[in-house]
């Protein structure tokens, strides 16, 4: 591989500049957008449809909690979805718990607010330290908010809480049921996105226009694959599907000796049931062998990867309060509204965050619009109600992978029409009211993202990059040596591929920020180009012994 040897002068962190353009543009739906929207139907309908035979709607707030789990852990393997799931419905209903009972000992708007901003805050932070994917926190958020200001007693509290653990119960069941049918099927997908991320690396040979791009891309399509695989048991299939991230991983550190087609054709044959593709490489069994060792390495403790997100929960907190405070002085009757809207914005640095806030105003004022044409239809009576928030359940779902105001247009009616399983309500005043709470939920959220700088963005990018000149250095001394032993070659080259991957990811988070110091642009080129290269000489290292040849086996 042969970088670019010009050298970039230091610039301005690039958010300095709020966007407008592309914020609403419509991207490719995701290759399984159906699997969410049919899972959270699944999961949602038998409670509600329950609930409405036994006359007893007015408690689809507290399945609903439950129920709405499935959302979660769609990409990761089985094993780890069922842990992943767990968690989920137990966070859920822990969060429920606080909300009950504190809506049970207080009336105080007030204290209510505090009580779901701080929820808010604690919510995005363990979403974000865990890697939860989406929906992240939101979720959990609007649940929790909602709780807050619905009547409830001390004494009412168990049994709304044994509702939500019995959806959520049965929404964890309605997760795991496909892998009866395909029990590989999420790491087959993660391979195969890292295949095809890599076959379009390998179509700029190293030197094209656009190879920069590509390769951020694929090599975060890499790292999501290897994240997938190492998330799961040993198994035969895992094993076959190890070598063919392998394979994808040289064609990143090596894309002019590449063959893309051969990768996309290893993709194609991922897909449905088909066999997977099987690669023989003498040298795997040492690359394999390394990503061992890397199982057998302890995650870093949750209260380390708390540490970097202070800023964000701070943010959180803050403009949660802020704008259900707004909310409160302007009369508004679910200042949870503005709550949520305000912690659905926060992202990974205040670019990304205007962009969302820009798409949750846009979504959601095109979701009243479309509530005022649904309502008649769902007031024809309760059945049809529910039918409605099942079908914008699907919608949103099917939509959000679009773009996020997508799915909002349908997720704006679908919470409308929850606040009417208690009795319908005069469409005009929600409509009133969700519109304005969502434009002071934005511009309050946005206020205080700019007020509670993230100084740590730049900290992050120094440790980033010292990470990435340390796994560098490491491997080019065994690359020295005359003989280096395979296991720990292959075991640096990929520390060194994640530390470049997590550098470019910390890059651009930081760039996103205001009011800090200058980044060290220059020195992340240098590392990346120096890195880059490590990984190439990794590859032409063992190039004499590499011969693959493939053949399919049933897994």
């Amino acid at each position: 591989m042969t970088p670019a040897t010009t050298t970039p002068t230091p610039t301005t962190p690039r958010g300095r500049r709020l966007p407008l353009s592309g914020v609403l543009r419509l991207g490719r739906p995701a290759d399984i957008w159906f699997k969410p929207a049919l899972s959270v139907v699944a999961s949602v309908a038998p409670p509600n449809l329950t609930l409405l035979a036994l006359g007893r709607l007015d408690l689809a707030l507290y399945t609903m909690a439950g129920s709405l789990c499935a959302l979660y852990a769609h990409n990761r393997p089985y094993a780890a979805r069922a842990r992943v799931l767990a968690w989920v419905v137990l966070g859920m209903v822990g969060g429920l718990a606080v909300s009950l009972v504190t809506a049970s000992l207080t009336g105080s708007a007030v204290v209510l607010v505090t009580v779901g901003a701080l929820l808010a805050a604690l919510q995005k932070a363990l979403c974000d330290a865990t890697r939860i994917g989406p929906p992240g926190n939101v979720v959990l958020t609007f649940i929790t908010s909602a709780s807050l200001f619905a009547p409830q007693t001390l004494g009412q509290v168990p049994g709304h809480l044994a509702l939500a653990l019995a959806a959520g119960g049965w929404a964890w069941l309605v997760g795991m049921a496909p892998g009866l049918l395909r029990p590989h099927g999420p790491e087959r997908r993660a391979t195969a996105g890292a295949l095809n991320a890599a076959a379009a690396c390998a179509d700029t040979r190293g030197t094209g226009e656009g190879h920069s791009g590509s390769r951020a891309m694929a090599a975060a399509a890499v790292q999501a694959a290897w994240q997938s695989l190492l998330a799961t048991r040993g198994s035969r299939t895992r094993r076959a599907l190890e070598r063919l991230v392998v394979r994808a991983e040289v064609a990143l550190a090596a894309p002019a000796d590449t063959d893309p087609e051969q990768l996309r054709t290893w993709a194609r044959e991922l897909t449905g049931t088909r066999p997977v593709p099987v690669v023989h490489d003498p040298v795997a069994t040492d690359e394999l062998l390394g990503v061992d060792a890397e199982l057998a390495v302890p995650p870093r403790p949750l209260w380390q990867r708390l540490g970097p997100l202070t800023p964000i929960a701070v943010r959180t907190a803050l403009g949660c309060a802020l704008a259900g405070y707004a909310s409160l002085a302007l009369g508004v009757g679910r200042p949870y509204w503005a709550l949520v809207t305000a912690a659905s914005l926060y992202q990974a640095n205040l670019v990304l965050t205007w962009s969302r806030g820009v798409q949750r105003v846009f979504g959601n004022l095109l979701g009243v619009l479309l509530f005022a044409a649904v309502a008649p239809l769902a007031h024809l009576g309760q059945t049809a109600l529910v039918l409605c928030c099942l079908a914008f359940n699907f919608g949103a779902e099917a939509l959000i992978g679009r773009n996020y105001w997508l799915g909002t247009v349908c997720v704006t009616p679908m919470a409308l029409l929850i606040t009417e399983f208690t009795g319908f309500q005069e469409p005009g005043r929600l409509i009133t009211e969700r519109a304005v709470d969502t434009v002071v939920g934005a511009l309050v959220g946005l206020v205080a993202a700019v007020a509670v700088t993230n100084r740590r963005a730049g900290d992050r990018v120094e440790h980033a990059l010292a990470a990435v000149e340390r796994s560098r250095e490491h491997t080019a001394r065994l690359l020295a040596e005359s003989a280096p032993a395979p296991v720990a070659l292959q075991a640096a080259r990929r520390s060194l591929a994640a530390a470049l991957a997590d550098l470019r990811a910390t890059v651009d988070a930081a760039s996103g920020e205001w009011w800090q110091r200058a980044l060290p642009q220059e020195r992340v080129v240098r590392a990346e180009q120096a890195g880059h290269r490590t990984l190439a000489a990794t590859v032409r290292h063992d190039g004499p012994r590499r011969s693959a040849r493939t053949e399919d086996v049933r897994p």
